[in-house]
């Protein structure tokens, strides 16, 4: 074992220095066994002293203390305009992260029952790099490329539409974590969602999120894979010579005569003029959306309807009504009539619906 450093020796020889004093200058006290030995202790208990604070700091100098991260964006950078909507469907419950009640830096939040027709406003934020590969509350492991996002209340999994109300952009997302707890901020999105909704370089954004009715949203998927096309693209009608396209079949439900439910009071455009009407007597419509709930649908129309009067959709004189249920027991919410199927085919290109379900273009 090598001698103990400089410094040491000077230590130990300070250190006698101050003990012994005056003794020191008596003759013969340093060639004393007294001295001899007590000086050998101490040099031994400070080389002792020496060498466990440098494997001290050795230890110590080797562990990563955790420090606090800041949270960013990967160096992969996202086309938003290639981001795909989280597609809804019908799923159990998760094992994880559905608790009643659960507590969070000691507050405590309940989940809800049923989030059928949950709507609400507020900040969004955003979570990326720094939680990436992480579990999420109910197992699964965080991916800040796919449209999820984390809520405080919703039953995991849930599937949300979110509405940035700065710029009007829409996405959907699914709900597979609990937060944000911090402030008033009432949605944590991932990196992939924020890039789509507009948000990423500020941060956050007030937005309107609305729970989508996984089965409804399948259900009217399906039927509109079945039902032929509404209209050939004016393209393909001409290529083909069709002329013009001849009326579309009324469906059932358009043909029923159930009386239209009672609508919400909420003001509304003004009626349809006689224009509406075309010279073949047909009326059109854009189906957006059909629930199995009529609160659901309810609250799909009233969003719709103060788009409308907002004069945030091409369709000034139109209405939004709900068709009762029929036998696929669904309430169908519809836009219209309108006066050309133009005017249908205008309204379901319009940006501001592009994130809800399937639409199609009905005549009755």
């Amino acid at each position: 074992m090598p001698g103990p450093p400089r410094w040491l020796s000077f230590i130990v020889r300070l250190t006698i220095l101050r003990s012994q004093g005056a003794n020191l200058l008596k003759p013969g006290y340093l060639q004393s066994t007294t001295l001899l030995g007590r000086t050998a202790r101490w040099s031994r208990g400070l080389a002792l002293c020496a060498v466990l604070v440098l494997a001290g700091c050795s230890f110590f100098s080797g562990l990563k203390h955790p420090v606090a991260e800041r949270d960013r964006a990967p160096r992969v950078k996202l086309d938003e305009k290639r981001i795909a909507d989280a597609e809804p469907r019908v799923e159990p419950r998760s094992r994880g992260g559905n608790r009643s009640v659960y507590t969070v830096f000691g507050k405590s939040y309940r989940v809800l029952d049923d989030a059928q027709g949950f709507r609400e406003r507020g900040p969004a934020s955003w979570y990326g790099k720094k939680f990436h590969g992480r579990l999420t509350a109910n197992g699964e492991r965080y991916d800040m490329y796919q449209m999820t996002a984390a809520h405080k209340h919703l039953p995991l999994p849930s599937y949300v539409r979110v509405k940035n109300m700065e710029n009007g952009r829409e996405i959907i997302v699914r709900v597979n974590d609990r937060g944000p707890f911090h402030g008033d901020r009432i949605i944590d999105l991932s990196y992939a969602a924020a890039t789509k909704l507009g948000m990423l370089r500020k941060g956050t954004a007030k937005v309107e999120i609305e729970v989508i009715d996984a089965k409804a949203w399948q259900q009217a998927k399906r039927q509109k894979q079945r039902a032929p096309a509404f209209a050939a693209a004016p393209s393909i009608a001409k290529a083909a010579n069709l002329g013009n396209v001849a009326k579309a079949p009324s469906t059932s439900v358009a043909n029923s005569a159930v009386k239209p439910l009672p609508q919400p009071a909420i003001p509304r455009p003004a009626p349809p003029s006689g224009k509406t009407m075309l010279a073949d007597g047909a009326r059109h419509y854009v189906q957006v959306a059909a629930f199995s709930q009529l609160a659901a649908a309810q609250g799909v129309q009233n969003t719709l309807l103060e788009r409308l009067n907002a004069g945030e959709l091409p369709a000034a004189s139109a209405n939004v009504v709900i068709h009762p249920a029929d036998e696929a027991a669904l309430y169908r919410v519809r836009i219209g009539p309108l006066a050309s199927r133009q005017q249908v085919d205008a309204l379901i290109a319009h940006p501001s619906l592009a994130s809800y379900m399937p639409m199609h273009g009905v005549s009755e």
